[in-house]
């Protein structure tokens, strides 16, 4: 019997894709974590926005909880890569438990910008999604009405401040670098005193993550980034896809999820990664492609990503 040859099909694979600085670090903070003190190690909300890294740590000793009072104050507990209100170490200090606080330090950055401009007496716009656990976070750094938060150029123009020649403006560090870009320009022509970063607050990893894929967008037939639906930074790389020239851009949690049929006809793919997907997943979804075509990857690579953080002094050494 003679075989069918498979389709050819070129997958161009988007560099930097997948886990960044801040995800390696909080993964390894839990791993620690595990290490120093045993099972069980808790942890306050998902570590990072990956069912497969939760379900790993998971099968290590680690349980994930939506709230404090979930944790037996004789067992640690670590707060997410995300970010927490000022509000949730207070009470882990009142109970006298063991924490570990796995903020990305480009989120503690965010916060602590925004603490500078509450004590320089601005109000704090913050440009972010509403109900991510990052902008829960960053607006808990400080008294319920000294933040607003602004989604769209719409709110821009809704803001009715008590005083618009004292405003600031910070970000959620997972957003469109283009649609930030745009509420921000939105928010200096409003507001001209307002006061902005002084260096960008969206993090290094989104931005290289957007720009890869950028850069294959408009080459592709249809583009795959592998994520988690509750993950910002993966869903802004869909949206950065289409917008950039590729209509047909899915995110998917795992390969068993591709339906090839909506993909349409392929003669090339785009693939990448949101940053707190493991690349094991990029490779599981190679590995569907071969069962259906003959492959040839060719990595894009825009730039090169050499970031470490520390981890904290609790656990570093």
């Amino acid at each position: 019997m003679t075989l069918t040859p498979k389709p050819d099909l070129t997958i161009l694979l988007a560099a930097p894709r997948g886990f960044c600085a801040g995800v390696d670090r909080a993964i390894l903070i839990v791993e620690r974590a595990l290490e120093k003190w045993g099972a069980p190690v808790y942890v306050r909300h998902e570590i990072v926005h990956n069912r497969v890294v939760v379900e790993a740590l998971e099968a290590r000793g680690a349980i994930f909880v939506a709230e404090l009072d979930e944790v037996p104050t004789d067992r640690p507990v670590i707060f997410s890569a995300h970010g927490v209100p000022k509000a949730v170490p207070a009470e882990a200090r009142r109970r006298d438990m063991i924490y570990v606080d796995a903020t990305c330090p480009l989120v503690s950055k965010v916060h602590n910008e925004a603490e500078n401009h509450f004590a320089a007496g601005r109000h704090i716009v913050l440009i972010g999604h509403a109900g991510h656990p990052e902008v829960v976070g960053t607006m808990g750094q400080l008294p319920a009405d000294a933040t607003s938060l602004v989604e769209t150029e719409a709110d821009v123009a809704r803001l009715a401040p008590s005083d618009p020649e004292r405003l600031a403006y910070v970000t959620q560090t997972t957003l469109s670098v283009d649609d930030t870009a745009a509420i921000a320009n939105a928010l200096r022509a409003r507001f001209p005193a307002i006061v902005g970063p002084r260096k960008d607050d969206i993090c290094y990893a989104t931005t290289n993550r957007q720009a890869a894929v950028k850069a294959i967008a408009a080459r592709v037939d249809a583009m795959l980034v592998v994520g988690a639906p509750n993950s910002s930074n993966s869903k802004r790389l869909v949206e950065v896809a289409k917008v950039a020239g590729c209509t047909r851009a899915f995110l998917i949690q795992r390969a068993d999820e591709i339906d090839w049929g909506k993909l349409g006809p392929l003669g090339c793919l785009g693939l990448s990664a949101g940053a707190s997907a493991p690349e094991t997943l990029v490779r599981e979804v190679i590995d569907a492609a071969r069962t259906r075509f003959s492959v040839t990857v060719e990595e894009i690579v825009v730039t090169r990503e050499d970031v470490h953080f520390n981890l904290p002094r609790l656990l570093a050494g």
